[in-house]
């Protein structure tokens, strides 16, 4: 309109009805480059993390920013996942005679979790987690399980950071054999066993299996076995230190642990 009929700038805003002051404005909002640029290396890294998790590592590392922008910078950069709708939706009976667990080391719940290296061959993954704290002691892998294993990592484990009261486990044969009974009787340990056919009895190891195939398993290639225990170790340490958990308040296993081991005598 100003080069068209060369009037001023307050001319044309009257004819135009628009706020002289809003056409010089200049928008003095920081730049949000690298902001973006944080965002895509964490999506990359941590391929199954959702905007929610994203922006507490964001906050943890000193951006001052809230939920909603980043999840438009996140819904920009198009890292949104993808949310499966289930096939069907049964309401689950759970059982009523167990308690939750009150402390770390109170309830450990325990499962395996198969695999195979880049040759073919298959692994199996001993996979235990704390129900309170969501600490991750051991991810075991070897190419077959006895019950004697079973008892030899568990063993190993517990030296280092205690033993548990309950371990929560279900039918297979490692965790009734004839290794495991004792074992947990000499230690004071309850073997607390599932239902058969009824996996939500261990809802706690059943869902960290899940986050556990799809944020390691299905992000690596194993190349031999020495490689799987080095990958899987160095993706527990990230799981208990750095990744943020929102059932415990989206702060990190370790910090609970930790806490609970100032507050109590080691034992």
């Amino acid at each position: 309109m100003r080069a068209d009929w060369q009037v001023s700038i307050c001319r044309a805003c009257a004819v135009i009805r628009f706020d002289p002051r809003t056409y010089r404005y200049n928008s003095r909002r920081p730049g949000q480059a690298a902001l973006e640029q944080r965002i895509r290396e964490i999506c990359q890294t941590q391929i199954r993390f959702g905007y929610r998790r994203v922006h507490v590592l964001l906050r943890r590392e000193g951006w001052e920013i809230n939920t909603k922008k980043t999840y438009r910078i996140y819904k920009e950069l198009g890292m949104q996942l993808r949310n499966k709708t289930p096939k069907r939706r049964v309401k689950a009976k759970l059982r009523e005679d167990r308690a939750e667990a009150v402390g770390p080391n109170d309830v450990w719940a325990m499962d395996f979790v198969h695999d195979q290296l880049a040759t073919g061959r298959k692994i199996r993954v001993l996979t235990v987690v704390d129900t309170f704290s969501r600490f991750v002691p051991v991810l075991d892998p070897r190419f077959s399980y006895r019950g004697e294993y079973v008892v030899a990592t568990l063993d190993r484990t517990c030296r280092r950071i205690g033993y548990p009261a309950t371990i929560r486990v279900d039918q297979g044969s490692e965790f009734i054999s004839r290794d495991m009974d004792p074992w947990a009787y000499q230690r004071g340990v309850t073997l607390d066993f599932s239902r058969p056919g009824k996996p939500t009895d261990n809802a706690f190891i059943e869902a960290f299996n899940g986050r556990f195939r799809a944020e390691c398993l299905n992000s690596h290639w194993f190349m031999s076995l020495e490689d799987a225990a080095e990958k899987l170790e160095a993706w527990r340490r990230d799981y208990n230190e750095e990744r943020p958990h929102s059932a415990i308040g989206h702060k990190v296993p370790a910090e609970l642990m930790k806490s609970a081991h100032d507050t109590s005598p080691c034992t």
